[in-house]
């Protein structure tokens, strides 16, 4: 379930017309506490083979998917209680929050899973731990994964709470521009002749793309944002009539990351302005106003670079890959002199 050596997985290098979806899954994969994503659309839109593609850029490369009828053990794991009495120590059986570790954790159709088992696994995805009590005793362990959560809204919705806690999210339209589905289908019949070859022809630029998400990670706590970044995120938040702080939170960690995907040295608006959309369209009340679609930010401020963006690469031209090996995920700090971020 967890491996991806039995066949190859499409690469993310390569996917084509889903510049927000990418981005959603780069910020989630830079920073994990953004607490997923969640997307919504048709079949056939690359939903499940952009979140395959996704962990291939990872540390390790885990991708585990969540079947409906998973029970909460499966999900969380079990303590063996019977061992504990009689030997006087904990001995856990793994769940699958423990085999998404440092990977990707897929849902489809999430909203058809029960509440509790959504809870339960949005609690993690922002915490990075997982903690299995059961009659007074209890086990921890990390739990760092990217969560990406599909839906049809036409099967039912999640309800507001649990929308409001997914990080991102986004809707997904059927193609509708001729030059960008031939491009599809092209990609992918080259990819379904030789998988191996289409795999070495992009095997670069993933290489290239798994380093800078390890640098943008280690990045992150030596970002800052000023009271102007502040205030532009305040102001988004109110327009949007969103309840509670945790949009405002999550938009910070989201512009972050992408500062940190950029190589800029601090938070700006442009960085606020570009992931706006992602952390609002799901939490935005009836009535406020739509921020500009967060992919047309993504098109206005392209990575720093001393080439120019080919007009068939979204993500602009990449710098050099840095020396550093990929590394561990490692713990997210809250940013400097921000108490409310251990307690969203």
């Amino acid at each position: 379930m967890t491996s991806q050596a039995l066949r190859p997985i499409f690469p993310f290098s390569a996917l084509v017309g889903q510049d927000a979806l990418q981005q959603a899954l780069l910020l989630a994969a830079i920073d994990p506490g953004i607490g997923g994503v969640l997307v919504t659309g048709p079949r056939g839109t690359a939903k499940s083979t952009a979140a395959r593609a996704l962990a291939g850029l990872l540390p390790h490369g885990h991708f585990v998917t969540l079947p409906l009828g998973a029970s909460e053990e499966q999900l969380t794991g079990t303590l063996d209680l019977s061992h504990v009495l009689q030997q006087g120590e904990v001995r856990f059986q793994p769940g699958l929050l423990a085999r998404a570790h440092d990977g990707v954790l897929y849902v489809d159709e999430v909203n058809l899973l029960p509440d509790p088992l959504v809870d339960q696994l949005l609690d993690a995805a922002s915490s990075g731990v997982n903690v299995v009590e059961r009659d007074g005793v209890s086990h921890e362990h990390p739990a760092r994964f990217v969560l990406v959560g599909t839906m049809n809204p036409e099967e039912g919705e999640l309800r507001p709470q649990l929308l409001d806690r997914f990080g991102l999210a986004l809707s997904l339209g059927n193609y509708a521009d001729p030059a960008a589905r031939q491009a599809i289908v092209r990609a992918r019949l080259a990819f379904d002749a030789d998988p191996e070859a289409f795999c070495a022809a992009v095997a670069p630029r993933q290489r290239e793309l798994a380093t800078r998400v390890v640098s943008a990670r280690a990045s992150l706590d030596a970002l800052t944002f000023s009271d102007a970044v502040h205030d532009r995120v305040s102001a988004l938040c109110l327009a949007a009539a969103v309840d509670g702080v945790r949009a405002d939170l999550v938009m910070l960690r989201a512009a972050r990351a992408l500062a940190a995907w950029q190589g800029a040295s601090a938070i700006d608006a442009g960085h606020v302005d570009a992931v706006a959309e992602l952390v609002l369209h799901h939490r935005r009340h009836a009535g406020s106003p739509a921020t500009q679609p967060a992919q047309d930010n993504a098109q206005a401020a392209p990575p720093p670079s001393s080439q120019s963006p080919s007009s068939t690469d979204p993500w602009g031209a990449l710098p050099p890959p840095q020396p550093s090996a990929i590394a561990d995920v490692k713990p997210l700090k809250p940013f400097a002199g921000d108490r409310t971020a251990k307690k969203a």
